[in-house]
């Protein structure tokens, strides 16, 4: 069936970068007709566009792999409308591999929600950019989520934000995104303390990461240039993040054209950026709070509120979610744990409730 979406890489100069053992070419499957098979595989290299993605591959192929994941690269889809690579993310996620798509346009971000939409109501998505990609009433593609925040049969359930620059605006769609109560993590915050977006990335069912997010001079090769953004050091901690997220579904990088790119800087950082996803998932705790085995309960009086706040800390990760203390509907029980950090408790123990936190109240109130 995968043959109907795919086509294999072939190119010998790709499929040779790796000449030695130790580099990640020589360790990873790849998709061929005669063997579509994706048994044990956890992991699945996805292109949508093949002279973007083979770039990335090229510089990709020849790292390390110390790594203990099996990997498919399953070459580059057929088509790159939203429409043609839903039903193909939507069999990854069936087979439960996690694909990691390579593509031009933030916009097909849409193919990883609506495909995970098939098997999960209520999904959270993370996405990592430099502007708001929705404005109420406007049909601009560049605002591509308004046809899930606009509709609530697209069962969005939360939508976290990570490096956004105010001077982009529109303002509009901050004052939708307080209403709705999403986390918004601007770039000055996040870039003065990256430990602390992470719990909005480790909440996520799926995260998407547009390269405009990044700084013009690390990343060149990016459709829409801005000086301002991420270092190439930020993106990959932050794609490492995601790699280690037990929850996060699906990856994917946009917004890469190696036509605007100068000497493959931005192939190398795409590639890099992927190697530490891979690091993070083959480093994943699998903590995820699913019971309360192998967590540390800390009950945290809110007088001003008038409840108690229940936190939980992982004795594998040292990770920390704050309990949401009242009942909620089935769908959203897996969302009922809200991913935190130790400054977030240490902050509830002052009564000083952080916005992260007092915003997930307000989601199940």
């Amino acid at each position: 069936m995968l043959e109907n979406w795919l086509s294999p890489v072939r190119k010998k100069e790709i499929l040779e970068a790796a000449t030695e053992d130790f580099q990640l070419g020589r360790h990873i499957d790849h998709y061929r007709k005669s063997s579509p098979t994706l048994k044990d595989h956890q992991l699945a290299l996805l292109g949508i566009g093949q002279l973007n993605a083979d770039a990335v591959r090229k510089q990709l192929y020849q790292l390390d792999f110390p790594f203990s994941v099996k990997i498919n690269d399953l070459g580059n889809a057929r088509k790159q409308e939203v429409e043609f690579l839903i039903p193909l993310v939507r069999e990854l996620l069936d087979s439960n591999i996690l694909p990691i798509l390579i593509g031009d346009t933030a916009r097909l971000a849409l193919a990883q929600y609506k495909a995970f939409l098939e098997i999960k109501r209520a999904i959270s998505l993370t996405i990592v950019d430099e502007r708001l990609p929705f404005y109420p009433d406007s049909n601009d593609e560049r605002f591509y989520l308004n046809s899930i925040i606009n509709n609530d049969r697209a069962q969005l359930f939360h939508l976290g934000m990570i490096g956004l620059q105010a001077h982009f605006g529109p303002q509009a769609s901050y004052h939708l995104s307080q209403e709705k109560n999403f986390d918004l993590a601007r770039l000055g915050r996040a870039k003065a303390a990256l430990p602390e977006v992470e719990p909005i990335i480790r909440d996520a069912d799926l995260l998407s990461f547009n390269l405009a997010a990044i700084r013009h001079t690390d990343a060149p090769g990016q459709l829409h240039q801005s000086p301002g953004g991420f270092t190439h050091e930020e993106a990959c901690q932050i794609a490492r993040y995601a790699g280690m997220s037990d929850k996060l579904r699906s990856f994917g990088i946009f917004g890469f054209s190696q036509q605007r790119d100068q000497a493959d800087q931005t192939a190398q950082l795409v590639a890099q950026m992927i190697w530490y996803f891979i690091d993070g998932f083959n480093n994943r705790k699998m903590d995820y709070p699913a019971s309360n085995e192998g967590l540390i309960e800390y009950i945290v009086d809110i007088k001003k509120l008038n409840y108690q706040l229940t936190f939980w800390k992982s004795k594998k990760s040292g990770r920390w979610w704050m309990q949401i203390p009242v009942k909620t509907k089935k769908d959203f029980q897996r969302h009922r744990l809200i991913p935190c950090s130790y400054n977030d408790y240490k902050l509830a123990g002052q009564e000083e409730l952080p916005d992260r936190l007092f915003n997930a109240l307000k989601r199940f109130i």
